[in-house]
């Protein structure tokens, strides 16, 4: 196979040339004054995160809420940990709302996605950005890299961060081998049916914001899928152009063998054929298996002749509503997790 002579698309090219900034772009006094009577909201997603959410909690609190008052509100979602996240959360000063508190009364989901939903429903944020609770190294411009656009630009309703991504190996370090799904799945997948979003650096990236009655206007996909169709739904509902994405860096955080980044791969690609139907693409009302077929060396019931144990995971989706249908039947006030 060999490199195309063709050019990036115009309209991508414009998009990231306009589209896109750094964190260093942002200073935080600066965004404290531009946001006036807004109110910002940080939501951490986090299951079994006591190693590193605390360290988080605290660089936000003493940064962006004591030194300057850019963040109004600090939750992290406790996503049915059974270590020590919630209360390492709380004590470095973060609100811990429990994912299915925040749910009780509907359907019982599981996933990030599903403690994204919480997290948002749990906000009262104008603006709400979104940090994986799983990062090393964690540092402010995180946040205001993702508040930037949003709070100085009233065209932009979403911001997605990129960043380099580290693979730390037995012997290595490669600079940008962290994003695997990425390179190998989800952006040759974005690019061969929404061509439009070639420019995202990082379309799976776990760090974004939005503007509160756009992120309310949209399904929150359990499972890895999450930020596939947020990408793909907020596309289409307010255009490329009212898009935006920021430069943060380097991230550092733990890595998944990969078995489980396959496992995540399926669960892209369910996301975008439900997002393919939708739009006619794909034929209704056909639904591929949901069940992934791996295999591992050894275990207890290795095959014959195969050396290898066959591994079958259901590695389905399903979405919640946008929250703005579901406001009704959520609980009036929010329940803290234990």
């Amino acid at each position: 196979m060999r490199e195309s002579d063709s050019t990036v698309s115009p309209v991508v090219e414009a998009w990231a040339t306009y589209r896109t900034s750094t964190a260093d772009d942002w200073p935080a006094r600066r965004l404290v004054r531009a946001k006036g009577a807004s109110r910002v909201s940080v939501v951490l997603p986090a299951r079994n995160e006591e190693a590193t959410v605390g360290a988080i909690v605290s660089t936000v609190r003493e940064h962006l809420m004591d030194r300057v008052p850019l963040v109004d509100e600090l939750i992290v979602v406790d996503s049915r940990s059974t270590d020590r996240t919630a209360q390492v959360a709380r004590a470095a000063g973060a609100e811990v709302v429990s994912q299915d508190a925040m749910t009780r009364g509907l359907p019982r989901l599981t996933g990030k996605g599903d403690a994204l939903w919480a997290g948002l429903a749990a906000a009262e944020g104008d603006v709400v950005a979104f940090v994986d609770a799983d990062l090393r190294e964690f540092r402010p411009h995180f946040v205001t890299g993702l508040l930037g656009p949003l709070l100085t630009d009233p065209g932009v309703e979403f911001v997605k961060g990129f960043y380099h991504r580290p693979l730390v190996g037995a012997t290595s370090v490669e600079p940008d081998g962290g994003g695997r799904v990425t390179e190998l799945m989800a952006r040759p997948l974005l690019n061969l049916f929404w061509p439009e979003l070639a420019g995202f650096v990082q379309p799976l990236a776990g760090e974004y914001a939005g503007r509160r009655e756009v992120l309310e206007r949209v399904p929150f996909v359990t499972g890895y899928g999450v930020e596939t169709a947020m990408l793909i739904d907020l596309l289409e509902m307010v255009g490329l152009d009212a898009l935006a994405q920021v430069d943060l860096g380097e991230r550092k955080h733990r890595h998944q063998d990969t078995a489980a980044l396959g496992r995540m791969s399926a669960q892209i690609m369910l996301t975008a054929w439900s997002r393919l139907q939708r739009r006619g693409w794909a034929a209704p009302g056909v639904a591929p298996t949901a069940l992934l077929t791996q295999f591992r060396r050894g275990g207890s019931e290795t095959l014959p002749n195969l050396d290898r144990e066959i591994v079958v995971n259901d590695v389905s989706v399903q979405e919640r509503p946008p929250l703005a249908q579901m406001r009704h039947r959520l609980p009036r006030r929010r329940v803290a997790a234990a």
